[in-house]
């Protein structure tokens, strides 16, 4: 009866969270549609999504440090925003290949190709494709130890989102100078999590 309960809570909380999380995005949607968005429209929806899906996979970082460091656990939102994190990046690609290029593909190729901050989106959200669709207990039996190798793909997703990020204007302003140094300590905190974690001693027999 207790465990009914407590997957009960857990599936209310997860729904909840994606709930939540999507607020932002039907937020956007009604301001464009109501002429709320501003001189360039398509320009600002597409790139309100595409920080909303890096400020997602930030928060999903976030999720290890906090409970490392400050005893905060929020393990059971981790799936939830990893989840919304790849779905703002699937709209926000959607936004750019419709509204934005009108899906003609003699343009939307080389675009990919040739400029270095689409590329560099377009493979981060190539590599959270096998993250989402992994992100369920069945592919975590199914792959054992396998299924946390590969989401440490996450790390260069984050990466190559971040620099998407800083190159997509040509001016660096604080808000993505916050957002590239959340993520850079976050990486740095994974390669240096010894320092700040300590690890339990070993039993002498």
């Amino acid at each position: 009866m207790a465990s009914t309960r407590s997957a009960l809570v857990d599936g209310l909380i997860g729904w909840g969270t994606y709930v939540v999380g999507l607020v932002p995005a039907a937020v956007y949607f009604w301001l464009g549609a109501t002429g709320g968005l501003g001189a360039d429209p398509v320009r600002s929806f597409e790139q309100t999504l595409g920080l909303w899906a890096l400020r997602f996979l930030i928060l999903t970082l976030a999720i290890t440090p906090l409970r490392q460091l400050v005893r905060i656990n929020l393990l059971r939102y981790r799936r939830a925003l990893g989840l919304l994190a790849f779905w703002y990046a699937v709209m926000h690609f959607t936004v750019y290949l419709t509204l934005d290029r009108g899906l003609i593909w003699s343009t939307i190729i080389p675009d990919i190709a040739r400029r270095p901050f689409i590329t560099l989106g377009f493979a981060a959200l190539v590599l959270l494709v096998p993250l989402a669709i992994t992100s369920n207990r069945w592919s975590i039996r199914r792959l054992g130890k396998n299924w946390r190798m590969l989401h440490r793909l996450v790390y260069v997703a984050i990466s190559l989102a971040a620099i998407h990020y800083l190159l997509a204007t040509k001016v660096l302003d604080p808000t993505q100078a916050l957002h590239f140094a959340l993520v850079v300590m976050l990486l740095g905190y994974r390669l240096a999590r010894g320092v700040f974690v300590r690890r339990p001693e070993r039993r002498i027999a």
